[in-house]
């Protein structure tokens, strides 16, 4: 169960501001279907995730332990950095108009690539060895997350501080880093 309250809490963080989160609030605003671009996140997530994570375990039987617990000590402080520098909104691309599902699908698969909580899946999925409770884990906490942007977007920044989110999302990376390391010694 570790491995999926580990995946959530990290990806819920992770995602706060992220410019996939933004991609969800732009969606809704554009296309006014919230359950349809909710649907469309929850698939590209799993896809997405899905890969993420096996390419974590993969990495993770090349590796020997130890080793891997320094690199996802390391990878998971950088992350916290990561974290608090704010993605702009004027990186997203504007979407093409073949449906609102499918729009948001390719549109969040493509942004997602690459990114902090991709990253951070395939750590975590190194992390755990267990493809199927990061994969539903990050995608449960990608899913709260994004869901929050799509219902709530407008009114939470005007209430919660976006500078507040990633300073508590660093710190929240920065822990998990710490007890990596305190779990090999």
């Amino acid at each position: 169960m570790d491995a999926f309250l580990n995946s959530f809490l990290l990806v819920f963080a992770g995602e706060m501001g992220d410019k996939t989160q933004l991609l969800s609030l732009v969606l809704v605003t554009r296309f006014k279907k919230p359950w349809t671009i909710l649907l469309g996140v929850l698939i590209a997530t799993v896809l997405n995730h899905a890969l993420a994570s096996w390419a974590g375990a993969w990495v993770a039987s090349l590796v020997e332990p130890r080793t891997m617990s320094w690199i996802l000590a390391v990878i998971f402080f950088a992350f916290g950095l990561w974290i608090l520098v704010p993605d702009k909104e004027e990186e997203l691309k504007e979407s093409s108009s073949r449906g609102v599902l499918f729009t948001t699908i390719v549109a969040f698969f493509l942004t997602e690539m690459g990114d902090k909580t991709q990253l951070a899946t395939i750590a975590l999925g190194a992390r755990y060895t267990s493809i199927v409770l990061v994969t539903l884990g990050s995608t449960v906490g990608m899913m709260a997350s994004n869901a929050l942007a799509i219902f709530l977007g407008e009114r939470m920044l005007k209430r919660i501080p976006m500078k507040w989110v990633r300073i508590a999302a660093c710190i929240l990376f920065m822990v998990f880093g710490v007890a990596i390391l305190i779990g090999t010694t």
